[in-house]
């Protein structure tokens, strides 16, 4: 039984940083999948923000937040983590984990993925 489990959602003032977790377990190994993070703004469309390949350590992010966001892994704890900084109001959503094992070249779309975590709040103000 595959879970995903993301952690370190918050409510922060703009200009502040935050860093979430998304903790996984059940799979196969942990080696060789993509984890993407993906948020939901209010009122708005699930959309890709980042992107981690567990075996390689390569890493890609959509052009929103790049240069604001890590994303970063520890494969002894099979734990990816998102690195935010300068966090801005628009960057307010729901923020998702996603894992499947394939090898990810960009930050893939939605339907890539087979396993998600329940999300975790982010709220800038």
């Amino acid at each position: 039984h595959v879970q995903l489990v993301e952690s370190g959602g918050a409510s922060v003032q703009a200009g502040d940083s935050l860093t979430l977790s998304c903790a996984a377990s059940g799979l196969h190994d942990h080696i060789g999948y993509c984890t993407g993070w993906f948020r939901r703004p209010p009122g708005k469309n699930l959309e890709g923000v980042a992107a981690i390949n567990t075996g390689s350590g390569t890493t890609t992010y959509t052009d929103s937040i790049k240069g604001r966001f890590t994303v970063s892994q520890d494969n002894a704890k099979k734990t990816v983590y998102l690195q935010m900084k300068s966090l801005k109001a628009e960057d307010t959503a729901s923020y998702y984990c996603a894992a499947d094992q394939f090898y990810c070249t960009g930050v893939p779309p939605i339907g890539r993925f087979a396993y998600w975590g329940q999300g975790t709040q982010v709220t800038v103000s």
